[in-house]
């Protein structure tokens, strides 16, 4: 597939919600119900860590059981993870950054790959490879809106997911941005809420995410 239909197809994704939910979990079990509970509330791409040993066992699981909902894979940081979550049935992977090797990598994975980027420079590399989409990670340490609202017009040929200190409060202030597709964030799937099975908690923290307009 050519990078062109990858990132119209990772532009799909990135649309569906004005955030994308970034996911720890703990065990298998909690997958399922929390991916259910996230895409009734309106968010269908999840994007599920590798940040625990259940990652892609849990990814596998919402793959094959949570209708409605688009698995992408978090915390990508070997060629071998992107072969693994492509066999789990990952839609989409992400990075926190963007290495040569990964990135060779991620176009020959099948996956749509948003990797993540923190300077001009490291920008303008994924233009080089036409990329159209990144991660700007982490977002409020790295800058946040003000430094996005800067390269907008230097560096029109890249759109951003913001991810890393996002907050319910902050969020509007980077979906204004021309340069802003959608923004990740994980306020709305606690630790302690997921340790309750709390899933309407979740199920109403995501409906109110999904209504977050800039």
């Amino acid at each position: 597939m050519s990078q062109g239909h990858i990132q119209d197809g990772l532009e799909h994704i990135l649309r569906l919600a004005p955030v994308v939910p970034v996911v720890i979990v703990e065990s298998v079990a909690e997958a399922v119900p929390l991916a259910r509970a996230l895409v009734k509330g309106g968010l269908k791409a999840i994007e599920i860590t590798l940040r625990t040993s259940a990652g892609l066992d849990a990814i596998r699981a919402v793959a094959a059981e949570v209708e409605g909902a688009v698995p992408g894979v978090g915390t990508v940081l070997t060629p071998a993870q992107y072969r693994q979550a492509a066999q789990a049935g990952a839609r989409f992977a992400v990075s926190p950054g963007a290495t040569p090797r990964l990135l060779d990598a991620a176009e020959d994975s099948g996956l749509a790959p948003l990797p993540g980027v923190a300077t001009a420079s490291e920008a303008m590399a994924l233009i080089e490879r036409d990329y159209r989409f990144a991660k700007f990670f982490p977002a409020e340490a790295a800058g946040g809106a003000p430094f996005l609202a800067s390269i907008a017009s230097p560096l029109p040929q890249l759109t951003f997911c913001p991810t890393g200190g996002i907050t319910p409060d902050i969020a509007p202030s980077y979906l204004k941005l021309p340069n802003v597709i959608c923004v990740g964030g994980s306020w709305m799937v606690k630790r302690s809420v997921i340790a309750a099975q709390d899933w309407d908690a979740v199920t109403r923290a995501a409906e109110q995410a999904a209504a977050i307009t800039g």
